[in-house]
């Protein structure tokens, strides 16, 4: 692909925003064409507030882009999915929560959730070419349901095995499989949205 119409990536964080030692801080300061969504705060729940931030970013951008998401990013995509006209290539979605069962202590009540725009969780297909990446043992979302989603989202799915959260408290600093990721999006074809 010639870098003149190679894609940026946008890196989408989850509710937490950006820590240094995650593997998406670690991921943007390799690549060569990447913007990432201004962090809102970590009491931000209004999914609206996380979906006009990805719009901005990506217009911002100006050019196609392949998605890179983790966490409540990836149902930030979704979400945002259904609004923009953006040129995307495709999307990673690592580790998609399910905001739709009951989360962990520390973690949003579904009443919050709820309260913040986040539910229903979209069930569309998504206008553009995805991967979610799943974990065997995410204490956030169980496999099967992250698998239903993936495929009513239209995306492929890729088992990542027991890999937790694929977040630092998981034993994830680099995760050098998002680039091979990416690089497979950057290759697809836009679609017409």
């Amino acid at each position: 692909m010639d870098e003149d119409d190679a894609p940026t990536v946008l890196i989408v964080p989850g509710l937490r925003d950006h820590v240094a030692e995650h593997w998406q801080t670690l991921l943007a300061a390799r690549l060569p064409r990447v913007c990432s969504v201004a962090p809102i705060g970590r009491a931000a729940l209004d999914c609206a507030q996380h979906v006009a931030r990805i719009e901005e970013a990506a217009q911002a951008v100006g050019r196609p882009l392949v998605v890179v998401a983790h966490s409540g990013g990836a149902i930030m995509v979704a979400h945002w999915a259904l609004r923009t006209r953006s040129a995307v290539r495709g999307a990673l979605l690592a580790t998609p929560p399910d905001f739709e069962s009951p989360l962990p202590s520390g973690y949003p009540t579904l009443t919050a959730l709820r309260a913040g725009g986040w539910l229903p969780v979209p069930r569309a297909r998504l206008p553009f070419p995805s991967i979610v990446a799943a974990s065997r043992n995410d204490p956030l979302g169980n496999f099967d349901r992250v698998r239903e989603l993936a495929k009513t989202w239209g995306s492929a799915l890729l088992d990542l095995g027991e890999a937790g959260h694929l977040n630092p408290a998981s034993g994830y600093g680099p995760w050098p499989l998002a680039e091979q990721l990416i690089d497979t999006l950057c290759m697809t074809p836009l679609r017409a949205v």
